[in-house]
């Protein structure tokens, strides 16, 4: 009865409270100034450390164990578990993966979709399945930085104005991928 009731209890917290609230009820330890937006932790939350002033953007999964549920079948009682710790001042996308015992430096960006398989030095942007480095976190800032529409502190009606003011060339544009 114990085992059921804690599942209605933890159903509840998932539905109703937001997903840092819920994140520090499964164990998960958050550092101060966070944006956290997902639920997807696993039942060892506990193993995972957030540092100050991270984003934690939707259906970011994070695994702290294996998958060994098949093998355990014929192999008795296998399981392996690693930590993941997150440093300070780190945007990961959404629908990243994070797997379990990779340590995230300061000031990292991980893009949307990502599989985070290995650690992450600071200052460093990675994307793709495994995740690979694509660019430096300060360069990139750097270049917003001369492109900056400063539009952050604007209500959202003053935001649209002002953006269907601009002329096209204030937009970033993809470049064109060729074969």
């Amino acid at each position: 009865m114990n085992k059921f009731l804690n599942k209605v209890v933890n159903l509840y917290r998932r539905k109703f409270w937001n997903a840092e609230k819920y994140a520090i009820s499964m164990g998960v330890k958050i550092g101060k100034d966070c944006l956290i937006s997902t639920k997807y932790f696993p039942s060892e939350a506990y193993l995972i450390e957030i540092g100050n002033c991270v984003r934690v953007a939707r259906k970011v999964s994070f695994f702290t164990h294996g998958g060994l549920w098949s093998q355990r079948k014929k192999n008795g009682s296998l399981d392996y578990f690693g930590r993941i710790k997150i440093g300070n001042y780190v945007y990961i996308g959404e629908s990243a993966l994070i797997m379990p015992g990779v340590e995230i430096g300061d000031d990292v960006i991980i893009g949307s979709g990502t599989t985070v398989t290995k650690s992450i030095s600071p200052g460093l942007i990675v994307a793709g399945n495994p995740a690979r480095v694509v660019g430096k976190t300060q360069d990139f800032v750097d270049r917003i930085k001369k492109i900056s529409l400063n539009t952050y502190n604007m209500d959202p009606t003053e935001k649209k104005s002002f953006l269907l003011s601009l002329d096209d060339d204030k937009f970033i544009k993809k470049k064109l991928i060729k074969n």
